[in-house]
């Protein structure tokens, strides 16, 4: 045949494509064209493909072969087509099945000596394919594992072009040679997070950290140097429940892009903590040619932790405020749209000034009035709206570091935690929320279980003083219902609304 068809998938963000990957000979100069909107990487696949057919004993056509990627007009990018153009291509002469070639998804980069390599983003391609209702992909053998965790699909894992060739019924030697090994993942060094007993003396930031995690609450937490903001929120991780299925699968797919060499669903909720210098692009995502995914969606259903938040941008930190809205962030690029999930608990912790003295008892700030305003102002208002719980923490004392024994550990407090959660998806299981913090403030203040009015009343006061906005005012209710949850009451009382108007603004009700 001179016209040859399969398939690749095309990634926009962890969104999907079907590209349907075509080549035609025609009796012209010799050459390998490729056509279909394809970025610099993917126009290099030429050579890529003819050195690796003729390294695997299948030379290619001497005419001129076009390939063309289909549909057209959407972006494509990355050497991950390379083995669905070297089937097609080879597929044009060659007595390959063409049945077996056009039902098959191909996904893998070549090496010019006919070895398939890993690519990232396997894991979301295959989910595509699957979708798309392809029932077998070929990967390289290094992305067997993270191929495999999607089921419904055959995945058929191959070391060479040549395996592949023969796999569609093409008669080729198979060469003996050591499969591509699959590219070290990023290391991860809080996949294990320390324990919430080694914590002392901060009774009151420990309560607020357990509130915090029953209802998937933002947090904010101002001191001075050394009491113990950083400690608590690499706890946080810790008394988290394990990640479901859907969410494992959404965490492993953000891992796919970024890192690549995924071999199991985590279940262990991410942490991300970006330095103080951090660009917003590099915060919500970005580039110029491929759209990665940046520090909020490889946080999406676990915790984001900006330490030093006084030191970041303020750009940056705006950065932030669609996604705390929406849990998703998209990524707009002339030409492409990239969407990611941007679920994740925002973990602020911050000084009170530059040098961390400002307000501290038995210490003297040095930092000019000008320097305090400016430092401070880097947590715009908008964004401080969108916090759940401030907590204003202080040093431990030497009498409280003597008297205070060891606190609940990690294990204890996600069991309470869990029971919590439970108890808010049972009374949302007829809605499409299972965590407070998801919950809409229409439904909260007006729907089957809205507060009575005296119970909303130091609310209502504090909405009318002005000292709380109405997005504020939904956040204090959400609030209540998780201190409700872990009180295992069925109802708002007017002590849960109290409390959460004191963690959110030090207001007593």
């Amino acid at each position: 045949m001179t016209v040859a068809r399969t398939w690749a998938v095309a990634l926009t963000g962890v969104t999907g494509s079907i590209v349907e990957v075509e080549a035609d000979l025609s009796n012209q100069t010799p050459d390998l064209r490729i056509i279909g909107l394809a970025d610099k990487a993917l126009n290099e696949s030429a050579r890529r493909v003819h050195n690796a057919c003729q390294n695997s004993g299948l030379p290619l056509p001497r005419r001129r072969l076009t390939v063309n990627l289909s549909p057209a007009n959407l972006p494509k990018h990355g050497s991950a087509f390379d083995l669905a153009i070297a089937v097609a291509a080879v597929a044009t002469e060659t007595d390959l099945d063409a049945a077996s070639v056009s039902r098959t998804v191909h996904i893998g980069e070549l090496g010019l000596d006919g070895r398939l390599r890993p690519v990232p983003g396997v894991l979301p391609a295959v989910v595509a394919a699957a979708a798309g209702g392809f029932r077998c992909v070929v990967v390289p053998h290094a992305n067997r594992a993270e191929a495999q965790l999607v089921d419904g699909i055959e995945v058929r894992a191959l070391a060479t072009l040549a395996e592949v060739a023969a796999l569609h019924g093409a008669d080729v030697e198979i060469p003996e040679c050591e499969p591509v090994g699959a590219t070290p993942a990023r290391a991860r060094v809080h996949e294990e997070s320390p324990d919430l007993s080694d914590v002392i003396g901060q009774d009151d930031a420990v309560h607020a950290l357990t509130v915090a995690a029953a209802g998937g609450h933002h947090l904010l937490m101002s001191g001075p140097p050394g009491a113990g903001k950083t400690m608590l929120a690499r706890r946080l991780p810790g008394i988290l429940p394990a990640l479901d299925d859907r969410a494992a699968l959404a965490v492993a797919t953000v891992r796919s892009l970024s890192d690549g060499g995924i071999t199991a669903l985590p279940r262990i909720p991410p942490f991300e903590a970006p330095h103080h210098s951090a660009s917003a692009a590099a915060l919500v995502g970005g580039g110029s040619r491929t759209i990665r995914p940046g520090a909020v969606a490889r946080a999406s259903e676990g915790v984001l932790f900006l330490d030093e938040a006084g030191e970041f941008s303020g750009h940056a930190l705006d950065a932030l405020r669609q996604p705390l809205e929406t849990g998703s962030i998209e990524i707009h690029r002339a030409g492409a749209v990239a969407a990611f999930p941007a679920r994740f608990q925002l973990v602020l912790a911050t000084n009170p000034c530059p040098c961390g003295g400002y307000g501290v008892i038995g210490q003297t700030c040095e930092c000019p009035p000008m320097a305090i305003r400016r430092y401070l102002q880097r947590l715009s208002g908008p964004l401080l709206d969108r916090i759940d719980i401030e907590l204003r923490m202080q040093r431990v004392s030497v009498a409280q570091r003597r008297s205070t024994a060891s606190g609940p550990s990690s294990a204890q407090v996600r069991e309470r935690v869990a029971e919590a959660r439970a108890r808010s998806a049972h009374r949302l299981r007829e809605t499409a929320w299972r965590c407070n913090a998801h919950v809409t403030g229409p439904w909260l203040r007006d729907g089957p279980l809205a507060p009575d009015a005296p119970v909303r009343r130091p609310l209502d006061q504090a909405l009318h003083r002005g000292v709380l906005t109405l997005r504020a005012y939904d956040r204090v209710l959400r609030v209540a219902w998780t201190l409700a949850d872990l009180a295992d009451r069925p109802r708002l009382a007017l002590d849960d609304v109290g409390r959460a108007l004191y963690l959110k603004k030090g207001i007593p009700a």
